[in-house]
């Protein structure tokens, strides 16, 4: 059985480790399908675009591949972001930040949600919501990926549709979240697509 993750072991070092050893069973290698899809519609170059926990970046990479001008990309994983300096040395559109995201401080007009949420643990989710609430623009987004699904122990933590709707509804207003149609093959049936703004 897999063993299950306290609040407290969840830390720099639990991730990190993850890195180092090349333990990243989450890695598509590849930007998340719904995330592209929703990324080639968007118009605006200049929005100020942040990634919580960003993993290896692809959709980080995507983005800047499109033209896109403000990137952040925050993990709490060193080695990761050692990896991804030399990744995107030189490149002004991306700021790389090690560091806590609860700690973060900014304003950003598109937030994208990839295996960050559930990778935290759930007794974070409700901080999570306020994090998301203060670092929002006044018409900024919250989009992307939560899972819709059962897991065994974690990270990652499982969820579903009604536990996020109760958890979010009060301080963002919930858009869309439905089931997602064009996942990759890897997680077909278990996603669902989220879109969250400021009240």
């Amino acid at each position: 059985m897999k063993k299950k993750q306290t609040l407290e072991n969840l830390d720099q070092e639990f991730w990190n480790s993850k890195y180092e050893n090349n333990l990243t069973g989450w890695d598509l290698g590849m930007v998340s399908p719904p995330i592209k899809g929703y990324v080639d519609q968007l118009e605006d170059k200049n929005l100020r675009i942040l990634i919580p926990g960003a993993g290896n970046a692809y959709e980080a990479e995507y983005l800047i591949e499109n033209g896109f001008k403000d990137i952040t990309v925050i993990d709490i994983a060193p080695r990761l972001i050692q990896n991804l300096k030399k990744k995107f040395e030189g490149d002004s559109a991306i700021q790389l930040i090690h560091g806590d995201f609860f700690e973060h401080e900014g304003e950003y007009d598109l937030i994208i949600e990839q295996t960050f949420f559930c990778a935290i643990h759930p007794l974070l989710r409700p901080k999570y919501v306020e994090k998301m609430k203060t670092l929002l623009s006044e018409d900024g987004k919250l989009c992307g990926l939560l899972f819709n699904r059962k897991f065994e122990g974690g990270p990652p933590f499982e969820g579903n549709k009604q536990e996020y709707e109760e958890l979010m509804k009060d301080d963002l207003h919930i858009k869309i979240i439905e089931k997602c149609y064009n996942s990759h093959p890897a997680r077909k049936d278990t996603e669902l697509w989220i879109q969250l703004q400021k009240y």
